[in-house]
């Protein structure tokens, strides 16, 4: 079953564990807010301490859930250039492959916000005509999100493409 999402040519590139990081920080924030919140209720609202035990334990949970997600999902993340179309796969347990031909592609988008920029990893989004065959590129290292952003454009314009 894993030779259906192996590429014909090469190897899989892997996207930075920087991502997971990231993602932790998006969760753990959050997490750590309704922690205090219950905390807070806890030692407040007598009658009500319940809720606030509820909301620590939820927390809690939510965050150590988040803090392997994020690891795992980050490691399912891969790419492979290949002669006609970029393959893009992702997933752990609803695995998924897509193949992008270059002659295709419309567009290449790269986006990066601020917690990204801070750790130099930006996205790199491929558009075509249809909503099913777009891919994001996740946690690419700047330089390597640049790299491909160029290559790509070429290779859209070489295929008859516009990009």
């Amino acid at each position: 079953m894993d030779d259906l999402f192996t590429p014909p040519s090469g190897d899989w590139q892997r996207i930075s564990p920087r991502l997971a990081t990231i993602r932790r920080i998006l969760i753990l924030v959050p997490a750590g807010l309704l922690v205090v919140i219950g905390v807070v209720l806890l030692l407040v609202l007598t009658d009500l301490q319940w809720i606030g035990g509820v909301l620590v334990v939820l927390a809690v949970g939510g965050g150590a859930w988040g803090w392997a997600w994020a690891g795992r999902n980050q490691r399912s993340w891969g790419y492979a250039e290949n002669a006609d179309d970029l393959l893009v796969t992702r997933g752990v347990m609803f695995k998924r492959l897509v193949a992008i031909p270059y002659g295709r592609m419309q567009f290449v988008d790269v986006e990066a916000g601020p917690l990204a920029r801070a750790y130099g990893v930006a996205t790199v989004t491929l558009h075509t005509a249809s909503a099913e065959t777009a891919a994001d590129i996740p946690g690419l290292p700047a330089a390597e999100a640049t790299r491909l952003r160029n290559r790509l454009t070429e290779l859209g314009e070489a295929h008859g493409a516009g990009v």
